[in-house]
């Protein structure tokens, strides 16, 4: 496809103005993925939801959730308005605002520059970048593995004693 250079443009007529765009960011976003098309959909930042957050597609959130996110195959993005306090499952998540909870990931969690974590961060794979705020644990067990051997050995495995009751 032939297009045209834009610092090639004859003197004569006036610039031409780009084609007008929708009012604010689409609720819902296509993107091509290694040949399949994805959707993504966008929290905006006035939204605040509290309770349980359950979805089968991959989610940004610019806004402020409190409560349970499961996204358990899909990307979950925590934008830079993003303020979250909540338990979060998903496959991969990328922090770029505030998380408030624990996140457990099947994939990977990557906190990046101005991103901060509080809570416990469970995944194969985590990235914190430079800048990046993190306050908690990391389980970076792979996928399918049984509980380390010295995490087995802290667990009581003695049965409670038994009290004598007075007759």
């Amino acid at each position: 496809m032939w297009k045209r250079d834009e610092a090639v443009r004859p003197a004569s007529g006036p610039p031409q103005a780009p084609a007008p765009t929708p009012a604010g960011p689409s609720p819902v976003r296509q993107e091509a993925t290694h040949g399949m098309e994805r959707e993504i959909v966008n929290i905006g930042k006035s939204i605040v939801i509290k309770g349980e957050l359950n979805g089968s597609e991959d989610l940004t959130i610019e806004g402020q959730v409190e409560g349970t996110i499961q996204l358990r195959d899909h990307v979950l993005t925590i934008g830079p308005n993003g303020r979250i306090k909540a338990q979060v499952f998903a496959k991969s998540v990328v922090v770029l605002g505030e998380v408030t909870g624990n996140v457990t990931a099947t994939d990977k969690v990557d906190i990046r520059d101005n991103g901060s974590v509080d809570g416990d961060l469970v995944s194969p794979r985590v990235t914190i970048a430079e800048g990046a705020h993190f306050r908690g644990s990391v389980d970076m067990q792979r996928k399918g593995a049984a509980k380390p051997v010295a995490a087995q050995a802290n667990t009581p495995q003695s049965p409670v004693p038994q009290v004598a009751q007075p007759a």
